[in-house]
């Protein structure tokens, strides 16, 4: 998996506003858009919340709280909404590209930033018949808690979350069959 920033720098560096991560799973375009798009599968990896999208420019797209979530938030005294993630496509092509806008709802810090744009590229290598690149591209323009709750934190040994641990679950359940967690 490879990762790329753009970020700005001045005496420090500040979040990345855009966010590049790669992934080449073993699988068809089709499997990987189903996978991303449909809540039978959103709920097998990364954060297991079933996600929905109504697949057409202006069609709307939530990610939904899990009781998981909800016990976490409980326990931690915070109430978690019932949609932890908004928003709304813009552009769909399947099974190749899919442009949406994307807000954490579930974190009050990152709920009152603004939109960010998300873009899904999948491309199925001529060079290599059966393997297919995957592109996330993030867009974190005005949202720096999003840029970096996104960004995970390579530190973190069950994988450090956001994006990469996202696309590293997806390819692990659509190859073996079973989430880096062992769901």
């Amino acid at each position: 998996m490879t990762t790329e920033t753009t970020t700005e720098t001045t005496t420090e560096t500040t979040a990345a506003t855009t966010q590049v991560y790669r992934v080449w799973i073993k699988t068809t375009p089709e499997r990987i858009w189903t996978a991303i798009t449909d809540p039978e599968w959103t709920v097998k990896y990364g954060y297991a919340a079933p996600s929905y999208y109504d697949l057409k420019p202006g069609g709307a797209y939530h990610s939904a709280a899990t009781d998981e979530m909800r016990e976490f938030g409980a326990q931690n005294g915070f109430p978690i909404p019932d949609q932890v993630v908004g928003g709304e496509v813009v552009e769909c092509d399947p099974p190749r590209l899919l442009v949406q806008t994307w807000r954490m709802l579930m974190d009050p810090t990152t709920a009152a930033e603004p939109y960010t744009t998300l873009t899904y590229l999948i491309e199925e290598l001529k060079s290599q018949p059966g393997v297919c690149r995957v592109t996330v591209t993030h867009e974190l323009a005005g949202a720096p808690a999003t840029a970096t709750m996104v960004a995970g934190s390579p530190l973190d040994e069950a994988g450090g979350g956001g994006w990469a641990w996202v696309l590293s679950d997806l390819k692990s359940v659509l190859e073996t069959g079973t989430a880096l967690s062992g769901r």
